[in-house]
This record gives structure tokens, sequence and C-alpha cells, in this order.
């Protein structure tokens, strides 16, 4: 998202995260800007049962938690590392001092929001539409074209299972077969286990 350099220079650190870490809980206050070097993060809501619903999956060079930078809430989501990771945070009061410094960081920003809201009403569109292959076929299309979790070389879907039905809502075994008759109808092939679109 902003170079690195660029934060560097407006008083960013860099931060090493766990696998399985805590980055900052839904409903806390929002005190840094935070974009991935290195890893992986998963932007999580979590619900009374403890069953999650992951919002999207950071991958190296994004930013995450941009929210509250904004509209000055809370965070809307858990972000969680989903392996080792690093990452580069900037205090909220110098991320404000950058956009207001760098008018074109902010219309990067501005177009980056505008993307992810498109992306969550596609989602709620999909999840209204009940059938599974609709919500599935809804994630992978969004994905591939904005080239996220997918391997550039080989078109294989980088997402697990579990981590599709948490992103759609349905049940694991669900996802499974749903993505078993998608592979029969011709809309995806499943080799060894492998999703590629």
């Amino acid at each position: 998202m902003i170079d690195i350099d660029l934060l560097l220079a407006c008083g960013a650190a860099y931060k090493k995260v766990s696998a399985g870490e805590v980055i900052f809980q839904e409903g806390t206050s929002c005190q840094f800007y935070y974009q991935l070097v290195s890893g992986s993060v998963r932007w999580i809501n979590i619900d009374d049962e403890g069953h999650e619903f992951i919002q999207t999956i950071i991958d190296e060079g994004e930013c995450f938690g941009e929210i509250p930078l904004f509209d000055e809430g809370p965070y809307a989501a858990t972000a969680i590392a989903e392996e080792d990771s690093v990452l580069i945070r900037l205090h909220r009061s110098s991320f404000s001092q950058l956009l207001k410094d760098s008018p074109e960081v902010h219309f990067t920003f501005s177009r980056l929001l505008a993307k992810r809201v498109r992306f969550k009403f596609l989602l709620l569109k999909a999840l209204a539409l009940n059938a599974p292959e609709a919500r599935i076929a809804t994630l992978i299309k969004y994905l591939k074209a904005e080239n996220k979790n997918f391997c550039p070389k080989c078109n294989q879907l980088k997402l697990t299972r579990q981590q599709i039905a948490d992103m759609t809502g349905l049940r694991v075994e669900t996802v499974i077969r749903a993505m078993r008759n998608m592979h029969d109808k011709g809309e995806l092939v499943i080799e060894k286990g492998k999703v590629y679109c």
C-alpha cells in the first residue's frame, strides 16, 4: 500500500508477531495504521459461540484495520496472525498527517475503501442467494479478479475449504460438496485436493 521508506520516515516501526497472536481485537480503539510486510493475517469476527467469520485474509503488502483511522470508531473485526509475520505500524496521528501531506496516498486509500465496500456488497448479494455454489463462485471470481489468495503462476486457490466456509457463512461439509459439484460442472478443477480456477 504505502512505501515502507515513507512510513519509516513518518515514524513507523516494525513489529514481529507469532502465528496465532492477536494483533488487535474487535471493539477496541485504534492506535495504529498496520501494513503487512511478510506472513499472513486473517481479519475475523467471532460470534457468541466462538465461531469465526473470516472477513478477509491479508497478503503481504496490504494494510488492514484502517476503518477506525477514518471514522474514529472501534475496530470492526479482530486481526490474528496466520503465521509468523512482520508488520509495520504507524501511530494514527502520524498517519493522519501523512494523508494531509500526501494527497496521492489519501486517494489510494479512498480507492481501497471503495473496493472493500464493493467486495462486501458482492458477498452480501451472494449470501442472499442461499445457493452454496453461487456464494463460492462469487468469492472465487472476486479473489481471482483482485489476484488475491491465488498462485499467479498456476491459478491455484490458496484458501482452505474451512477458510472458504468461514468467508461465505457455509459449513465446511457444504463447501466440500459444492466445490465437488462445481468441479463436475467444469467451473473449477480439483486435483490432488488442490483447487484451480
